[in-house]
Order: C-alpha cells, then sequence, then structure tokens
C-alpha cells in the first residue's frame, strides 16, 4: 500500500496590487508551497473564516477598503493560532509597534528581496509546525488545588501544607524561611485565611523597603510633631491590624532598635505611637519571614537572640523550585490559569520540548521568576501555545535547549547576524533531528558519520551557505567562551587575530 503523499504547506497572499500577488505566488510555487490569493482585506478574512486556514498568510498593510492592520485584528480575533505576516512599504515605528500589538509573526519590507521571503516564509511555516505538535501538554484550567495560590503535589510542599493545617488553629508565632521567590507570603496568607482570625485584617510589611528612620512609624504610628514632618497623628500597622494577622517580610532587615519594640508587642502585646505616652493594646498574631540566615545574624550579634527565639516558635521552610522540579508543569498550570481569567493573553498550552526546557533550569529566582517567564513567553507566544523559542534566550543557553530539544539557535541577540540565516537555522534545526533519529535508533556510534553525511549532501545541493554559517557559529561559540576576547578565540579557533577581527567585521 503506498504512503500517503505529504500535504504541501499552504500560505494565503492578500494584496491588492495584482502585479505582487503574482510575484509572490511564482517565489513560493517555486518551493512546492500551495498559494492562494485574495485582493482585499475583506476576502482574505473570508477565507481564513470559511477554511481551511492556511498555514501562513502574508497581508498587505496599505489596501483599498479594510487596511491590513485591521484585517490581522480580525483574523487573530477569529483564529488565535493563525500566523499573519505583514507587508509594507512603510517601515515606521507605528507600523512594527501595531503589528506586534495584534499579533503579527514579523512584517516584511516592499520592495522585496525573494531569499529573505522565503526564509521568513519558512520560519513561519516551521513555527506553525510546531504550534501543531503542541498538543502534548496542556494546562488543567479548572484544577480545584489552585485556589490556596500555593501550587504543588511533591512530598516537600505536602510537609509545608501539613505544618499550615497544624498552626491554623492556634495563634502561635511562626517564622517562614527560604530564598526569594518561594512563595512565603503565600504560606502567610494561607494560615491567616485558615484561621479563626480570617475575618479580621492581614497586612503585610516588608521591612527591607521601609528606611530605618520611619519604620517604627510605620509599624507603631506617630502622634502630632513627633518629629519633623509629623504634621498629624498616624495610625500604625498595628494598631489597624488589631484582631488580625500582621506578616513581618524580611525581618532580617529590620534594624536593632525597631526588633526591641517588637519583642515588647510579643512579650507584652502593647505598642506606644512614636512621641505618644499612651500604652495602647493589641491583640495581633505576628508571622515573620526572612531568606537570611538569623542564626549567623544571632552569633554575629546583628539580630537579637531573644527576638529570634520569640519568633521561631514554629518554623516554615519553603522548598527552592530546584527541590521541588515536578512541581513546575502544575505551576505553569496555575500561571496560565490566571493569565485566562485576567484575559491578558490567548496562550492555552506549552509544548513539551518548551515544558522539557522549563523543568531543566535551575531557577535562581524560583517560583516568581517561572511565573515572569511564563508571563513574558505566553505575551509574546505568536499562537496559542508558548514554543521553546518563546523563552528568553539566557534559560534555552542555560538548558542547552538548542542541541538537547532539536531547536534552531537563537540568532536573535547574536553579533553574528550578518553570518548566519534563517536558512542556516532550518539546517541546524534538520541536523539535530538527523542526531536525535541516529541516537534514538540505538546506534549512537553513527551519529556523527550520519550528521557529517548530511550536511555534505546539504553542500552539495547549494541551497545553504553551509560553511559560512558553521563557522560562524564556531566563531560566536570561541568568543563567547572567551569572555570577549579576541585573542583568546583566535588562539583556540587556529587563527591570527587579525584574521578573526576581519571574519568578525
Amino acid at each position: 500500500m503506498p504512503e500517503p503523499v505529504a500535504k504541501a504547506p499552504t500560505i494565503l497572499v492578500v494584496d491588492d496590487d495584482a502585479e505582487i500577488r503574482y510575484s509572490l505566488t511564482r517565489v513560493f510555487s517555486s518551493r512546492g508551497y500551495q498559494v492562494s490569493e485574495a485582493a482585499s482585506g475583506e476576502q482574505g478574512l473570508a477565507l481564513v473564516k470559511k477554511g481551511p486556514a492556511p498555514d501562513v498568510v502574508f497581508l498587505d498593510v496599505r489596501m483599498g477598503g479594510m487596511g491590513g492592520i485591521e484585517t490581522l485584528r480580525l483574523i487573530r480575533s477569529a483564529n488565535p493560532r493563525q500566523l499573519v505576516v505583514l507587508m509594507t512599504a512603510f517601515g515606521t515605528a507605528q507600523t512594527a509597534i501595531e503589528a506586534m500589538k495584534y499579533g503579527a509573526f514579523d512584517y516584511v519590507m516592499k520592495p522585496f528581496d525573494p531569499p529573505k521571503v522565503l526564509a521568513l516564509a519558512e520560519a513561519a511555516l516551521k513555527t506553525h509546525a510546531d504550534l501543531r505538535a503542541a498538543g502534548d501538554y496542556k494546562p488543567a484550567l479548572n484544577t480545584e488545588d489552585y485556589k490556596e495560590g500555593i501550587v504543588g503535589n511533591s512530598p516537600v510542599m505536602q510537609e509545608v501544607f501539613k505544618v499550615i493545617g497544624q498552626v491554623t488553629a492556634s495563634d502561635v508565632t511562626v517564622m517562614i524561611t527560604g530564598e526569594s521567590g518561594t512563595g512565603k507570603e503565600l504560606v502567610a496568607r494561607s494560615i491567616w485565611k485558615h484561621s479563626h482570625r480570617a475575618g479580621k485584617p492581614f497586612i503585610a510589611v516588608n521591612c527591607a523597603a521601609i528606611p530605618d528612620n520611619l519604620i517604627e512609624s510605620e509599624l507603631f504610628g506617630h502622634e502630632r510633631g513627633s518629629f519633623t514632618g509629623a504634621t498629624g497623628q498616624r495610625i500604625g500597622k498595628f494598631e489597624l491590624c488589631d484582631g488580625g494577622t500582621i506578616f513581618l517580610d524580611e525581618i532580617g532587615d529590620m534594624a536593632p532598635a525597631t526588633q526591641t519594640k517588637i519583642l515588647r508587642v510579643l512579650q507584652t502585646g502593647e505598642i506606644q505611637r512614636v512621641g505618644g505616652v499612651e500604652t495602647l493594646r493589641v491583640d495581633v498574631r505576628v508571622i515573620a519571614a526572612t531568606n537570611k540566615d538569623l542564626e549567623a545574624m544571632v552569633k554575629a550579634k546583628t539580630f537579637r537572640e531573644d527576638l529570634y527565639y520569640r519568633l521561631n516558635v514554629v518554623r516554615i521552610k519553603m522548598p527552592t523550585l530546584r527541590e521541588r522540579a515536578e512541581d513546575i508543569p502544575p505551576i505553569i498550570d496555575f500561571c496560565l490559569q490566571t493569565l485566562a481569567k485576567q484575559r491578558k493573553t490567548h496562550v492555552t498550552r506549552v509544548s513539551a520540548e518548551a515544558l522539557a526546557v522549563l523543568t531543566t533550569y535551575t531557577w535562581p529566582g524560583n517560583v516568581r521568576e517561572l511565573e515572569n517567564v511564563i508571563y513574558r513567553s505566553a505575551v509574546i507566544a505568536q499562537g496559542d501555545a508558548i514554543l521553546v523559542k518563546d523563552l528568553p534566550v539566557e534559560i534555552r543557553r542555560a538548558t542547552s535547549a538548542e542541541g538537547v530539544m532539536g531547536e534552531a539557535v537563537d540568532v536573535s541577540s547574536s553579533p553574528f547576524d550578518g553570518i548566519r540565516t534563517a536558512n542556516a537555522e532550518h539546517l541546524a534545526l534538520a541536523t539535530a533531528r538527523v542526531v536525535a533519529e541516529s541516537v534514538a535508533s540505538g546506534e549512537p556510534a553513527l551519529t556523527v558519520t550520519r550528521a557529517l553525511d548530511f550536511l555534505h549532501a546539504e553542500l552539495r545541493r547549494g541551497e545553504t551557505p553551509l560553511l559560512e554559517a558553521i563557522s560562524g557559529e564556531m566563531i560566536q561559540r570561541s568568543v563567547t567562551a572567551a569572555n570577549g576576547d579576541l585573542k583568546a578565540a583566535a588562539a583556540e579557533l587556529g587563527l591570527t587575530l587579525p584574521a578573526l577581527k576581519k571574519r568578525v567585521k
């Protein structure tokens, strides 16, 4: 039985200039792409809605009737997965901003350079293929566990949840420790939410963000005229929080004088406003948090020992994200759920390759960094899925995603953009797949041979500036490894310094 013939990629060209449509149809058809045409924005939108939708749309910005930007907006509204490349003779800042605002894949300047247009089409078609294959992992947007805001099923997080449950029935003082970004405030809020004080205020105070000369007034209030600028009476956080819970974040940064006042509150439940003589009783539960080593600070006499023991009645140590990598997928679920509810992005999925990169990265900024990366990647994603290319380049480089996952090397931030081309990017992907298939076949010893055979075949075809692309890649890697030292990089490459400078230029 004969194998089914692969469907040719489809491109829709929308332009009111018949010559432009004819030229692009010839260029794309020469690569075997199936091309259809539309003479107006209205006609192009109708074809996309009618279906089957093309893989990529090339859309002119300035046309009679409905303009390209409005057509782009309506196309993307009807089909968020549709990839659209804008064509314009006027490369203004406004055009670029509007194009990206409404989700264009890219835009190309007229008059066209056929190789560049083909390279752009290839890049868009590759992204289209990646989006179609990104269905291996899809967030569960209705997970009940997300109501707490603390996400995780790992054993270390289950222990955290147990301690939270144990301390909610009492007013015991709690100390939460852990690196920045691990979710210490979320734990504090969860303790408050499940305690008998849930109907009273929860006030969070970042002790590191308030100058030493103001924190006492911030916490305990002040009387009019108690210091320069005190033009009226001020009620402090402890007084405002009477009956509730106060969260003292980054308490390790608190000045010694204020530490003494906090100790008095914990011992007696009494405060005095700055400049006041009246003693006020407050009923406040204290939860403290820090990313510092308080035991070492106590030994160094920079943190009061008696206050340390008053605060450290029950300790909850928040694990780093590195210690619970299995929680990364549900955290991504939570991030995408939040973005969907806020209607900030149209992204609902991540590709399996992107998920592999995200679970491999070490996350020095912990959950907060992961949340920011997901938000950033979802904003720039050009379909309804986050792909590897949407992730920050530093994360891709740190995880060696380009080689491991078979994704193309990022060229957007390289100083050698003039050396490498989109064709080389496509070639890198194809080569990586040859390598991956060889390893998967159980014959890794043949990997290099097969890769070289493939590259030589590409060289003989003459369609890719192969030697130029490879030499450019090697130069970039050597210069990067040498931290920009061209002399050291030249020695590593076996080139003279003038020769390397010439190649870089």
